[in-house]
């Protein structure tokens, strides 16, 4: 059997058996979350190694061929998504074990993680629409259930307006699904691509891709659509709220919006300047107006939430870009994000865990006593803001020379200014939290808390310090297969195909 279906059917096959598993021995649901996900980790690992040979692989469900059966398409972009799912999914396990055990029905929440899990692995490798669509609402669905996990008011109101603005998102995608399919009478992507390129830029082509988009938007919390997930991080358990903003919203939001774009639609900054320049508004809008917000919280995670709005709008931004540099550079801080904010959200489960409360006016003195905790806080800190040699600086350096490749200097001066607000916003919670002088009875973080956390600082160094090779063999391809556009399609058809 291909090793490509395995990324979803190993988490899916472990929801359903965590319950069972359960009842015989309730540590081993979480032995069981944490095998399996560093198990996704190194098969992540071979994914990459196998795209350095093979650009395309196409795994046909049931041996029907596309457009005919449902198709598995592994690219380049493919695995680089899988891989970082892989990485916030096991530190996020590893990081449970004892912030979890406040927790009543411990074998739901890994549960429901695994689901999770896969519905992300699922919308990064499936090459039909309609799957798309299934593995979304897996992952979405999941993710309303682990925001009100704790089922306190704050909880439970976090996830029901978090559930009614994403089912809005998700329904208007079925609504654009079912558009397209009467229009062109296939589900398969690269079918889709071939059938809408023969239409051309109508009037349709542009109202299901505007449908798309305004889905696609709210999942990935780009202002305006971004009000809930400022809600829904401080009311989840620390690991969900490190996996929504690692993972969750770039795999959901991000991704989709340009897998389809590049590689379905096939717009290009060159063709359809008006649209990319309409992405670079939606990421320059993000970054400003969630950073600015992000200065005035005083709760720790709700800051933190408002960050994750404001740096998805650099991502935004290197893809409205449009050229190598700067889709490679959008691409490379989906990676360095997901370290940095997983991390730095992990700090916050860390120090809520020690302290009870995020309030950051009650906490003060945890820098000498939670060392690891605080230390782990500024490698994400910096990484994030963008100070060398960390992986960070590397990813925005990439998006700030695509954007002056392209022209605009302006644009470029501008995200370069409004880092500074990344700074003030993160240098608030270094001070009130680690670097003031207060009584406290805080203890220091458990050591899986702390394992965990170092994980994530190393793999921040090492991406960073490796910069160049993360290029060559990970970011590089994957910008390479977003931008080779429409011949997406082709690949799906001809290239080689492991079967069922």
């Amino acid at each position: 059997m291909s090793f490509i279906p395995m990324f979803f059917v190993i988490p899916l096959v472990s929801a359903f058996l965590i319950p069972i598993l359960g009842k015989i021995y309730k540590p081993l649901v979480w032995i069981v979350s944490t095998v399996v996900s560093f198990a996704l980790f190194v098969l992540a690992l071979y994914g990459i190694a196998v795209t350095q040979e093979i650009p395309m692989i196409v795994y046909k469900m049931g041996n029907w061929p596309p457009p005919l059966g449902i198709v598995m398409a592994f690219d380049s972009f493919s695995a680089l998504m899988v891989l970082v799912i892989s990485i916030i999914v096991f530190t996020g396990s590893l990081f449970s074990l004892r912030y979890m055990s406040r927790y009543t029905g411990q074998w739901k929440f890994y549960t429901l993680f695994m689901l999770i899990t896969a519905g992300m692995m699922g919308v990064s490798i499936t090459g039909d629409l309609f799957n798309m669509f299934v593995f979304l609402e897996i992952a979405a669905i999941s993710s309303y259930a682990l925001v009100g996990f704790g089922v306190g008011a704050e909880e439970l109101e976090a996830s029901f307006k978090y559930m009614i603005m994403g089912e809005i998102g998700g329904l208007t995608f079925l609504l654009a699904i079912a558009f397209i399919y009467a229009k062109t009478s296939t589900l398969n992507l690269a079918d889709i691509s071939n059938s809408l390129q023969v239409m051309g830029h109508t009037t349709f082509f542009w109202m299901v891709l505007g449908m798309m988009l305004f889905a696609f938007f709210i999942k990935a919390a780009l202002v305006p659509f971004h009000s809930w997930l400022p809600d829904a991080h401080p009311a989840a358990p620390a690991p969900i709220s490190s996996l929504l903003s690692g993972t969750f919203i770039k795999v959901l939001g991000i991704y989709t919006t340009v897998r389809l774009v590049f590689n379905i639609f096939g717009l290009t900054r060159a063709n359809d300047p008006l649209f990319f320049n309409i992405l670079i508004g939606f990421g320059l809008l993000s970054i400003s107006f969630a950073g600015l917000t992000a200065l005035s919280q005083k709760d720790y995670k709700r800051l933190l939430g408002f960050s994750t709005v404001s740096q998805i709008g650099y991502i935004m931004l290197g893809f409205g870009i449009g050229n190598y540099e700067g889709v490679a550079g959008a691409i490379f801080f989906i990676l360095a994000h997901a370290l940095a904010k997983g991390l730095l959200f992990l700090t916050s489960g860390a120090v809520v865990h020690a302290a009870g409360t995020r309030d950051l006016d009650k906490l003060s003195g945890l820098g000498e006593r939670m060392p690891t905790t605080a230390w782990s806080f500024r490698f994400g800190s910096l990484s994030l803001i963008g100070i060398p040699p960390l992986v960070g600086f590397f990813a925005k350096f990439y998006i700030i020379l695509g954007t002056i490749k392209a022209g605009f200097i302006w644009v470029a001066l501008i995200a370069i200014l409004l880092s500074v607000l990344t700074l003030g916003y993160l240098l608030k919670i270094e001070n009130s939290v680690f670097m003031k002088k207060g009584k406290t009875d805080a203890k220091k973080a458990p050591f899986t808390m702390r394992i965990a956390m170092v994980f994530l600082v190393v793999l921040i160094v090492i991406f960073g310090i490796g910069f160049q090779t993360i290029i060559n063999f990970v970011v590089g391809p994957a910008a390479h297969a977003l931008l080779r556009g429409l011949e997406y399609s082709h690949l799906v058809f001809s290239s080689f195909t492991m079967n069922f």
